[in-house]
């Protein structure tokens, strides 16, 4: 699995899971319990992640909707 984008906007990611499904790729969010356990400081992000060889399919898609897939820092 890899991530594909990170944040703490659940309509952002509702309508991310259904265009990635449209096109076949499966998504999956993470940390959804632990991000509702925190509050609403929004200090703890939900990450959308899909399969390794569906990522770049993802990727293109994500960009092709005016988003910009998470690129991991070095922190």
């Amino acid at each position: 699995m890899r991530e594909l984008m990170r944040t703490n906007d659940p309509v952002k990611l509702s309508w991310l899971v259904s265009l990635l499904a449209d096109s076949g790729i499966e998504a999956l969010v993470f940390d959804t319990h632990t991000s509702i356990l925190e509050g609403s400081l929004g200090v703890l992000p939900r990450r959308l992640m899909v399969t390794d060889d569906e990522y770049d399919a993802a990727c293109r898609l994500l960009r092709d909707a005016g988003e910009e897939p998470y690129e991991p820092g070095f922190f």
